[in-house]
């Protein structure tokens, strides 16, 4: 891991602080209301600012409980409070048939191809070669493929209901399926072959840093942590509407609309997950990916079929043909990736082409 930040007392007085408690109280001033573009472009260093805080604090934790608690934590902290959003914003008068699949597809592909991609690119770039565990990685991308496969790609093929969509019974399923997948993970990761998730040496064996972060500063951290997290997605949410304006002004398919709030919801993690490849993490920094797209998916799904109940409406979770093309793609060179257990820059870099494909798609159908 990287170096502990500073002391509680050092920290209370930096931006680390002020930026998620402005933040906090600029949300709850403007919750509710319709801001004006000129302050939705004044949110905007808070919102980046509350992204930065909750990385700093996120390392503060991770360094106290060690992996790979710390990545499991965030990828649900931040996954939770993504799923208030999507709820938030189908609740809305506006069409948001298809705002779910957009948004879990965008967060799945970022993940796959955008977090590991980066993640690969810095680790092997510093440290020659990027190292991590196949085994724990390996169980990881196979719990995400399946997830995103039942969840996304079968409301494709199903013929029980007319369109990209689910009956109320295959609905349930791919709930409760989901989250006995993705409790099944969570057990083995954390207890039964935590092992396999830990950052490795280059001879492959499982290390641990000792933890240097009091109890004392590990609790405020994690209290700062929730507050900037509530923030980004918060304010990502007061600048939703922002967003769908400058989408439709330029012409653009609503899709972008998921990809920039994936984006955005995503960046605490991403920018914690290059941190850790740069200091020779790889392993915790693809702990991070797997896990964010694992959560994105095991959680929204089972939390939109709950709230599907009252909201009125279709709800279109199949993917486009384009969709699933990108996403077959994303698996297979996902697979050759983490068979070797280490990585080269080539392979970073074959995943940012999917995600720039991925995102020039989104705009160009």
């Amino acid at each position: 891991m990287t170096p502990p930040p500073p002391s509680l007392t050092t920290r209370a007085r930096d931006w680390t602080t002020f930026v998620p408690v402005t933040g906090a109280i600029a949300l709850a001033v403007l919750w509710g209301s319709h801001p004006s573009d000129l302050v939705l472009i004044a949110l905007v260093p808070p919102l980046l600012g509350a992204v930065f805080a909750a990385v700093q604090h996120a390392e503060v934790v991770a360094h106290k409980i060690g992996e790979p608690f710390g990545s499991l934590l965030l990828a649900v902290a931040v996954t939770i409070i993504e799923v208030g959003l999507i709820v938030m914003l189908m609740t809305s008068d506006k069409d948001t048939s298809e705002l779910a699949r957009d948004t879990v597809f965008a967060a799945v592909m970022i993940c796959l191809n955008g977090i590991v991609g980066l993640v690969l690119l810095v680790g092997a770039l510093k440290h020659h070669l990027a190292n991590f565990n196949p085994e724990g990685t390996g169980a990881a991308l196979a719990t995400v493929v399946t997830l995103a496969f039942i969840t996304l790609v079968l409301p494709r093929f199903s013929t029980s209901h007319p369109g990209p969509e689910f009956t109320g019974s295959q609905l349930a399923f791919a709930a409760i399926a989901s989250l006995a997948l993705y409790g099944m993970f969570v057990f083995t990761q954390t207890v039964r072959h935590r092992e396999f998730f830990l950052p490795v040496d280059t001879d492959g064996d499982g290390i641990e840093e000792p933890h240097e972060v009091t109890t004392h500063d590990a609790w405020w951290s994690l209290a700062l942590l929730l507050v900037a997290l509530v923030c980004v997605v918060g304010l990502a949410k007061l600048e939703s509407s922002g967003i769908e304006r400058a989408v439709s002004a330029a012409g653009l398919p609503h899709a972008v609309v998921g990809v920039v709030i994936a984006l955005l919801v995503l960046a605490p993690e991403s920018i914690a997950a290059v941190r850790a490849a740069a200091a020779d993490q790889v392993q915790t920094g693809l702990n991070l990916a797997y896990g964010s797209a694992m959560a994105s998916i095991g959680l929204t799904i089972p939390a939109i079929a709950v709230a599907s109940i009252w909201l009125d409406g279709p709800l279109e979770l199949g993917l486009t043909p384009v969709q699933i093309v990108l996403l077959v793609m994303s698996v297979f060179v996902s697979i050759l990736t983490v068979v070797p257990g280490r990585s080269k820059p080539l392979q970073g870099g074959v995943h940012l082409v999917i995600l720039a494909a991925f995102v020039f798609l989104s705009i160009a159908p």
